[in-house]
């Protein structure tokens, strides 16, 4: 900034944007009586109104007579910001988000500008001098107000575009008394000054920009969900939420419960649910009374007017509870079915106990985990933001626009989009299914082994350039995920591919005697392993069984993911310590003060425009979620002591302290990069060396010790999108506790049908596809690392995994060195904790799972975002989600109408993908022929088993 306005500002304490009586209106008044672009900004130029709303993408509304709120909110707030508080708001938002990933660049880079600003340097006025020689009064005659010269249109059109500019310009004194030379010169300014990131109006941007930083939010994909501001008064945890709400909690648990083990998975996704609670809802409006009455001196409405945007945001959080099946969903289906361990004595109460015990834990944990993972700015939790989206185009009536030719509603635009994705999906799905897993490469001779496991997308690796030509394989993470994560994390997967062809084809381990990216367990003789026979009648580990059977093996793709899982906990724990401990630092002083101060308010310090409008409603205590987390402790003991689960009472407490542990830096990266991973593998590792020879107390531990990714940040998400939709925390609370009790029964119920009532369930040829990957994972686990231990696995079986921590702390510290010493230019977006988990990411998915997601998130979310934001704000969310509810329409009613009864379509595009070795190598096929191996099996040899 120049001498002479740094000479004008005073650093003021700024608290005007920090009030919550500043952030709120009154939504009703305001939208029965919208104003018009003349009716905002009074001391604005009609060229700044106009800046103003190319900067917020209100210029492709097609009227200005009815401005959306949110544009009248920011007129009104730019005019009652001072220039002293935006530059001190700017300066602490550069120093917070100087190297955050979601930020663009393009906005931070103007932020630094504004606050480094000076008066109009020589280089600006020899370009805009040739332009501006008219006078102040010729200026205004040149807007529009009756010049007829050719250059006089030109330049009113220019000053139309660009005309804050004019502000400049007035303060160049003599050298804006040039003439204009010609229309080129025009052109070749109407080039040079581009868009609403340049400089041109200081005092009118650097309070813009301030405004929203301070009353939205400095992220555009968050802006394009939220709105600046807040009514307190709209009703929101009402009785037709509830019964609406459980309704549909119960259908989706159903669903998504009976095709949990099924791939690809089919899930009636929260998109699909939000679409039919808003009828619900508006249903409910419709056919409830208007009566009011008192229960325990609550006082409930029955119907309080229109169905709102908070209702149905609280409807969509209660029913996100059933939007995914709980963990112990595969460690109940592997002691239950006979496939797996087959306990009988699992019974519906003990499985009812552990289901709660550690959904409820996962709950508890919310309330240590949201002060860091739900109100900072930078936790933005990019995937969920789509469920926003929707929610606003369903519930909020929007304003004709023309973006880049595009004048379609939100609203119709997502109901088309699902129509044609619901029409698309029966051609991959059941008419055609061969592009759905599109082998093609591999039709070309069905029968070479190399082709198969270079190109296959069932047992190979995927190799395909046009890998499918279904979104349920591609997925739609491309219209939500930064593109840095996806690229990051495609390039991982393609540099891990070399690590398996290399185990592989150098037989490291016996890996060249199996398929090479097989999820199964496999024998000495290459035939599926069966824990059974290894262990006794309480499912403990036998030795004289094992010394007839010998150990189980991996396939070359389980072992490089074993390998890596092993070197990511150490690495990451190093890494995030190392260049985020600063963040980590205040989070955990920020959990230490909640659990010393039980009345500490959980936004303190917190000044960003969110967490300022969530200070309206009385927060959800500590000890409330305390509470809940003895209830989950009380009923997991119950579990390990009223059945025969071989768990110690210890084990439980270690679950809940490696949670602890592992609390903050695993949530961190998760909350501003989408990518996530579990402790799963690791409790498993300590489990195993704790209690050898225990595959049931393993199942059970690491159930309890996955909550961190898996029940906690799921109802992480579901607050930090009531956290975005202003929800009251004491409604979000008591509706999740209720969702997930409703929920747990309903799944239970299905899991318990499947076990008995589907033939060949979880079988690798169940003609249904319920092949059970997720729970045939689990079983591996339990068997590998519980039955035999990892005393034997590092000590003769695959002694190299052990070195994997090393690599990792060792990665960890040169990673941190790169970090440090490397220009923050160059490494703004270096996540190497997405690359390395990359590597986790084989068998069985390969990368014909992700090659089309990089398509697809270099178009959305790196080139359309970029050049297009006011289109990508408005409706990429919308493809993602109609895709979505599209396909999730579409699979329910191709399942019961054509597949549980089988009324298959016999022909040669349904059967070539399934024909040739590709599919074939899922379970079995490998470059080594087991008989041709001493004594005709493989590994170390009988009576020297590790």
């Amino acid at each position: 900034m120049s001498e002479k306005n740094a000479g004008n500002i005073q650093v003021t304490n700024v608290t005007s944007h920090t009030q919550i009586e500043d952030h709120e209106i009154d939504l009703k008044a305001i939208t029965s009586n919208p104003l018009s672009i003349g009716e905002v900004g009074t001391t604005l130029t009609n060229a700044q109104k106009d800046f103003v709303l190319r900067r917020l993408h209100f210029d492709a509304l097609e009227s200005f007579d009815d401005l959306p709120p949110q544009a009248s909110f920011i007129f009104e707030k730019i005019e009652e910001m001072t220039t002293e508080e935006a530059v001190v708001i700017l300066e602490k938002a550069v120093k917070e988000h100087d190297n955050d990933v979601n930020i663009l660049e393009s906005d931070l880079e103007l932020w630094k500008q504004l606050i480094d600003y000076s008066e109009p340097v020589d280089g600006l006025k020899d370009k805009l001098g040739k332009v501006f020689h008219y006078t102040s009064t010729n200026v205004d005659k040149e807007r529009g107000n009756g010049s007829s010269s050719e250059d006089g249109h030109k330049y009113g059109g220019f000053v139309e575009k660009f005309g804050s500019i004019v502000h400049v310009v007035k303060k160049l004194g003599n050298e804006g008394e040039k003439t204009v030379q010609s229309k080129s010169t025009l052109n070749e300014v109407d080039e040079e000054i581009k868009t609403e990131h340049d400089v041109v109006d200081w005092d009118l941007q650097v309070r813009l920009e301030a405004v929203i930083i301070a009353y939205w939010s400095p992220y555009p994909q968050v802006r394009a969900v939220t709105d600046p501001f807040d009514d307190p008064t709209i009703p929101v945890e009402t009785f037709r939420v509830y019964l609406i709400s459980l309704i549909w909690v119960g259908l989706g648990a159903v669903i998504n419960q009976f095709f949990s083990e099924r791939y690809p998975s089919i899930s009636l996704g929260m998109s699909v649910v939000q679409v039919f609670l808003y009828p619900s809802g508006k249903l409910m409006e419709w056919i409830l009374p208007k009566w009011k009455f008192k229960v325990f001196g609550l006082e409930i409405d029955l119907n309080p007017g229109p169905y709102s945007y908070k209702e149905q945001m609280l409807a969509t959080i209660t029913c996100g509870v059933s939007s995914g099946t709980s963990y112990v969903s595969s460690n109940i289906l592997m002691q239950k079915s006979e496939r797996f361990y087959g306990n009988d004595w699992v019974d519906f109460g003990y499985q009812v106990l552990l289901t709660l015990s550690t959904q409820y834990m996962g709950f508890s944990l919310c309330g240590l985990l949201r002060s860091f993972a739900v109100y900072p700015v930078k936790a933005v939790w990019p995937q969920y933001l789509p469920n926003l989206r929707l929610n606003k185009i369903l519930t909020s009536p929007e304003k004709r626009t023309n973006i880049n030719g595009w004048t379609i509603s939100g609203y119709k635009l997502f109901f088309i989009v699902s129509a044609i994705s619901f029409l698309y999906f029966w051609v991959p799905d059941y008419l055609f299914t061969s592009i759905s897993q599109f082998n093609w490469m591999t039709w070309i001779k069905p029968d070479n082994f190399n082709l198969a496991l270079a190109t296959g997308s069932y047992g190979g690796l995927g190799v395909n350039p046009i890998p499918s030509l279904d979104f349920n394989v591609i997925g739609t993470s491309g219209f939500y995920f930064p593109f840095y994560s996806t690229f990051i994390g495609y390039l991982g997967l393609v540099v891990s591919m070399f690590a398996v062809i290399g185990v592989y084809y150098s037989n490291t381990s016996w890996t060249g005697y199996l398929p090479i990216n097989s999820q199964y367990l496999f024998s000495n003789k290459g035939k599926s392993y069966s824990v059974k026979a290894i262990v006794n009648e309480n499912s403990l580990f036998d030795d004289k069984k094992y010394q007839e059977i010998g150990p189980p093996f991996y396939s070359a793709g389980q072992l490089v993911s074993y390998g890596a899982f092993f070197a990511l906990y150490p690495f990451h724990f190093v890494y995030e310590l190392g260049t985020q401990w600063r963040p980590m630092y205040e989070s955990t002083l920020s959990v230490a003060k909640g659990l010393k101060n039980f009345r500490r308010s959980v936004y303190e310090g917190l000044t960003d425009p969110h967490s300022v409008m969530m200070k309206a409603y009385p927060e959800v205590p500590e000890w409330a979620y305390t509470i809940i987390l003895v209830i989950s402790l009380v009923l997991a003991i119950l579990c390990v002591k009223l059945y025969p689960a071989e768990t110690p009472v210890w084990g439980i407490f270690f679950a809940l302290g490696i949670n602890f542990l592992f609390l903050i830096p695993l949530t961190s990266v998760a909350s501003r990069t989408g990518f996530s991973f579990g402790l799963n593998v690791l409790v498993e590792l300590i489990v195993g060396y704790a209690i050898p020879g225990n595959g049931l107390a393993l199942a059970f531990i690491k159930a309890l010790g996955y909550n961190i990714d898996g029940q906690a940040q799921n109802f992480i998400n579901d607050l930090k999108q009531g956290h975005y939709a202003k929800v009251p925390p004491r409604a979000m609370f008591r509706t999740q506790l209720l969702s997930v009790f409703v929920t747990a029964f309903i799944q239970l119920g299905i899991l318990n049908y499947q076990i008995t009532g589907i033939k060949d369930y979880c079988d690798p040829e169940n003609k249904q596809k319920f092949f059970c990957y997720g729970t045939n994972t689990f079983y591996n686990a339990s068997v590998l690392w519980g039955v035999i231990g990892p005393k034997r696995v590092f000590g003769g079986l695959y002694p190299v995994l052990k070195y994997c921590f090393l690599i990792g702390f060792l990665g960890g510290l040169v990673c941190i060195a790169i970090k440090k010493l490397v220009p923050k230019n160059y490494t703004k977006y270096f996540e190497p904790t997405i690359f390395l988990g990359a590597f986790i990411g084989w068998a069985p998915s390969n990368l014909s799972y992700s090659t089309g997601g990089l398509y697809l998130g270099y178009a959305m979310m790196h080139y359309v975002k970029r050049k297009y934001e006011a289109w990508w704000q408005k409706y990429s969310y919308l493809f993602g989600s109609g895709i979505d509810a599209g396909i999730a329409f579409s699979s329910i009613i191709i399942y019961f109408a054509v597949e549980y009864h089988e009324k298959d379509i016999v022909w040669w595009g349904n059967n070539v993908a399934y024909s040739g070795l590709d599919y074939q190598m899922r379970t079995s096929g490998s470059r080594l022929d087991v008989a041709d191996a001493p004594d005709g099996y493989f590994g170390p040899r009988k009576g020297h088993y590790p």
